[in-house]
């Protein structure tokens, strides 16, 4: 709580004024993070943009997620099953819906696909882009974006 205060430029002691436990902080950032990431799928949808580019537009917004905000998403996946059950069930409910739009445009885009069979693709390119989370290769931010959304890319694109 210290380090979060500092980075507030408050003490660790402060936060309390705002939030009741280290467990309503963390859940206030998913929160953030999940919702960002919703209204940039409804952005996408909104647009008009076809399957294709609607689904690159998506691993951009994932990769970049996973990139510039790493320690962020480390810890949600580290932490996720920690958090009280109704901050659990909130922001599960929020990624399915963030899931959803995903398996909206690649079952436009893959008519091969059943909604289920579409569901595991788009599980398995997101967590190809998750993957990287789990070392630290040490390539320069560009090229790590790079190499995540032509994974994600590929994936969705096999079978």
């Amino acid at each position: 709580m210290a380090e979060i205060g500092a980075e507030a430029g408050v003490t660790g002691s402060a936060i309390y004024r705002h939030f009741d436990s280290k467990s309503a902080v963390l859940a206030a950032l998913f929160d953030r993070v999940i919702d960002r990431l919703l209204a940039q799928a409804a952005q996408i949808a909104a647009s008009g943009a076809g399957p294709a580019d609607g689904l690159s537009r998506l691993i951009a917004g994932q990769v970049e997620f996973v990139v510039a905000e790493r320690e962020l998403a480390q810890v949600y996946y580290h932490e996720i099953h920690n958090l009280p059950e109704a901050d659990r069930r909130r922001l599960r409910r929020k990624q399915r819906l963030y899931l959803e739009e995903w398996v909206h445009l690649l079952t436009e885009l893959r008519a091969d696909l059943t909604d289920t069979e579409a569901r595991a693709v788009v599980h398995a390119a997101i967590g190809a882009i998750q993957s990287s989370l789990f070392h630290h290769g040490g390539l320069p931010g560009d090229r790590l974006r790079r190499l995540l959304s032509a994974s994600a890319e590929a994936v969705l694109r096999a079978g």
